[in-house]
């Protein structure tokens, strides 16, 4: 396990080293989870790229740290990280709240930003009355609470059988992530609108999404690729909002395609 203490913060990564003529692949998780969502992706891509992964404050096995947060300071943070390892140029693989952090990154540094791949994202997700109702619930009863309701969201039916022993493992994970840090998160979500800094992105960036997403869905995907120049659109079939975990060699196909247009132009 890797640690690096970053504004204040430990922060739980992982570093898997690639050729040094490639970009190196940054994966940012979402919320509730810690950065093994990626698992299935990255054992197609390691060896090709190198690979950032870590755990945002408040998940995994970082710190909580200090509270109220803000999608500046997730992405403070992954600066800070890149800063540490000496990454730049890199292209950022954001799921979720992960993706807000990406845009956020670009938009404050985007020296670090090559191109962008936002899964299952958007440039505003969710009302500040849906959040300020769950960070209430998990404040008061815990994520036990909502976990049916978030499963419902983030997987298929197809997924959320009663014998697919993965699905329990990810309600386990969710479980098990920090109230306080999940809570602060949430309100960073609630705060977070990066409408204006979407019209902005000047990078070569894809959108993609599941095509049975819960919390993010298709249609609120498509509208984040219509404000961001030249944004590419891509949907996931089977999949809800975590395709990494449902369908990890569909998304690593369009991650592969992506970056050789990144690399080689439109005549990859």
């Amino acid at each position: 396990m890797q640690f690096a203490r970053i504004n204040d913060v430990t922060i739980h990564y992982q570093i898997i080293g690639g050729p040094a003529d490639k970009p190196v692949l940054v994966f940012a998780n979402s919320l509730g989870t810690d950065f093994r969502i990626w698992r299935d992706v990255i054992v197609r891509l390691a060896g090709d790229f190198a690979i950032v992964l870590y755990d945002k404050r408040g998940h995994g096995l970082s710190d909580v740290g200090q509270m109220p947060y803000s999608i500046e300071d997730h992405s403070t943070d992954l600066a800070g990280l890149l800063d540490f390892l000496s990454v730049k140029n890199a292209i950022i693989c954001g799921l979720s709240v992960g993706g807000l952090i990406a845009q956020s990154l670009y938009q404050r540094r985007p020296d670090l930003v090559q191109a962008l791949i936002l899964c299952d994202t958007a440039h505003k997700i969710g009302t500040a009355e849906s959040w300020n109702a769950r960070i209430a619930k998990v404040e008061a009863d815990g994520i036990e609470s909502i976990v049916d309701s978030i499963m419902e969201r983030w997987f298929t039916p197809a997924f959320r059988r009663p014998e697919n022993i993965a699905f329990a493992g990810y309600c386990n994970m969710l479980i098990r992530q920090p109230v306080a840090g999940y809570a602060a998160t949430c309100a960073a979500l609630r705060d977070a609108d990066l409408t204006e800094a979407a019209a902005k992105i000047a990078v070569p960036t894809i959108c993609i999404v599941g095509d049975q997403d819960g919390s993010t869905p298709p249609e609120l995907v498509l509208s984040t690729a219509k404000l961001i120049p030249n944004a590419r659109y891509e949907v996931i079939k089977d999949a809800g909002h975590i395709p990494c975990v449902e369908q990890p060699e569909a998304l690593t196909e369009v991650i592969r395609a992506f970056v050789d247009v990144v690399l080689h132009g439109e005549q990859a």
